[in-house]
């Protein structure tokens, strides 16, 4: 096997076209560095309905460059295939390590296909290269990011001409193109040929954001605003400023792009701690500057995190606290509705029930897709869409993806519109929970270094399957594997308990098994609030601890 090792990886080093990459490589082989080497040649890394996402590194089980003109090599085979054989690709990238590298190979690779290809200027968020896919008429976008992944990590996002992710067979078939390309020597890449957009297609996004707003509508809201390190600091200060809404205090430390994500474990506003600069921030303001809420990008601006300030605890007085994920999306829901929207409201299965609820009473479509936006977006007459994982699709007509940008400026106009009124945020979800039930989700979130750990847990539960949960009864049990009438097939089981749902899954883009909790209390009035919430919060956490038995984590 030592020697099979070396060999692959020697043969690997000969076709690698980037010096850093070698280097590394070389060290290894000298080294005869055998758990290291089997680490990056023990397969290749899978292309999927994610794209590709990984580690930074030499070999096929890494992000490189190698890797990167492969899966171009593959896309473009795949495009031509489709009778695509002149058409534009476009090329978006973040300002992790190696994203610049890697849209110019991408550029190179299309162009040598034969197809045109276009690169944005410089680094700009997802949602940017998902408006300039139908903007400009593309047959396909890349975008490379790793989104909020840690800073050793890459990867590479396919979309097609409808400006959607890729969904399957596209992605299989996709897949065995690349699986077809035999040796990069074999993949021409001429060193000119493509074009660097200027900015003009920022200008049409951006103008394009102003769309999202009501005419006339109040614009007074204050908010502070942390890029996450990412590239969405000056999309989200531009876009603001046309919207005439008070210009952003950013979090000083996290404005600028920083592939090494110097202040966060995970660059992930989610994740435990990554918020805490924005609080401090918010804290210090006082008087006239003191803000309404705390907005949040990831690093390529396409998720948008919202915190506020919340007195509900007696004991700590108020402070900033985020909102989920379902309570944003219930609260852009309220606001399109108030303000006449029509067509398909939108959901992953994993969040919450409560737009249905809201949907319904409007007398509007909705629908419940599998997770992720390449689902999503593709609803039939998709007005709007959004998922728990703080994605929103505000503007399906312009970004047919989740948008961080579009998705601040609307929060913005409803904290506006209910700071003209005396209210907050916080009085209208308090306002549609006694509409229509308080609706309380939390997520079960296992990170594991195995694997396989995660395949075992989903076996023993479908092996030994829960028929309770938190004393309530499960009343129906659907293994997601198999699809349903409105679902394709997908890795899952779903319980519907008397008055809550759990869904487990393994996360498509980390080496994560999330399970999504939602409790459903029913409310009569404002006074029966604060007995409702002690009562979801004590059955989600019930929940959480005989989930955690069942699956054996």
């Amino acid at each position: 096997m030592h020697d099979e090792l070396i060999a692959q990886a020697q043969a690997w080093l000969t076709e690698d076209p980037d010096p850093d990459t070698r280097t590394e490589l070389a060290r290894l082989i000298d080294a005869k560095d055998e758990t290291e080497l089997a680490a990056r040649f023990s397969g290749t890394l899978q292309f999927g309905t994610a794209g590709l996402r990984g580690e930074l590194g030499a070999g096929p089980m890494r992000m490189n460059r190698s890797v990167v003109i492969r899966a171009a090599a593959g896309l473009a085979a795949y495009l031509k295939k489709q009778g695509h054989d002149n058409g534009l690709v476009v090329i978006g990238y973040d300002a992790r390590h190696k994203s610049h590298d890697f849209a110019q190979d991408t550029a190179a690779v299309m162009t040598g296909a034969g197809l045109r290809a276009a690169v944005l200027p410089h680094p700009l968020p997802t949602p940017v290269l998902a408006f300039a896919i139908r903007h400009l008429g593309a047959v396909a976008g890349v975008e490379v990011t790793a989104s909020h992944n840690p800073p050793r990590d890459n990867g590479y996002k396919v979309y097609l001409g409808d400006g959607s992710q890729i969904v399957p067979p596209a992605d299989i078939d996709i897949a065995a193109e690349i699986a077809a390309v035999p040796s990069l020597t074999t993949v021409p890449r001429p060193t000119e040929g493509w074009d660097t957009l200027d900015d003009s297609v920022l200008d049409a996004y951006l103008a394009r954001t102003d769309a999202v707003l009501s005419e006339g509508s109040p614009r007074t809201a204050r908010t502070v605003y942390t890029a996450m390190h990412g590239v969405g600091k000056d999309v989200l200060l531009a876009a603001f400023a046309r919207a005439g809404f008070p210009a952003p205090v950013l979090v000083a430390e996290q404005a600028d792009p920083d592939p090494e994500f110097p202040t966060v474990a995970f660059p992930n506003p989610e994740e435990p701690g990554a918020m805490d600069l924005a609080f401090a921030t918010a804290r210090a303001l006082s008087g006239e500057a003191a803000p309404d809420l705390i907005i949040a990008n990831d690093p390529d601006a396409d998720r948008c995190a919202v915190a506020v300030l919340d007195g509900t605890d007696a004991n700590s007085g108020t402070d900033w606290r985020m909102l989920r994920g379902d309570e944003v999306g219930a609260l852009l829901a309220a606001h399109l509705v108030r303000r006449g929207a029509t067509g398909t409201f939108a959901e992953s299965i994993v969040s919450s029930s409560l737009l249905g609820r809201i949907a319904e009473k409007a007398g509007l479509p909705h629908v419940e897709t599998l997770t992720g936006f390449k689902w999503i977006a593709r609803a039939e007459g998709l007005r709007y869409g959004y998922e728990e994982a703080l994605g929103y699709c505000v503007d399906p007509e312009g970004v047919r993806d989740k948008d961080g940008i579009t998705a601040a400026l609307l929060i913005t106009e409803l904290a506006s519109q209910l700071k003209e009124e005396g209210r907050t945020l916080l009085d209208l979800l308090d306002d549609l929970a006694v509409e229509h039930g308080l609706h309380a989700t939390d997520q079960l979130s296992v990170r594991v270094e195995d694997l396989s750990l995660i395949a075992a847990a989903m076996r023993r539960l479908r092996e030994q399957p829960p028929t309770e949960l938190a004393g309530l009864p499960i009343t129906r049990t659907d293994d997601l594997t198999k699809g349903t009438a409105e679902l394709p097939p997908t890795d899952g089981l779903r319980y519907t308990l008397d008055g809550a749902r759990v869904i487990v899954r393994p996360s498509g883009t980390e080496p994560k098994l999330k399970c999504y909790l939602e409790v459903v209390i029913p409310v009569g009035s404002h006074q029966d609030l604060p007995a409702a919430r002690a009562k979801a919060t004590g059955l989600l956490e019930s929940i959480k601890r005989d989930l955690s038995t069942a699956a054996g984590i």
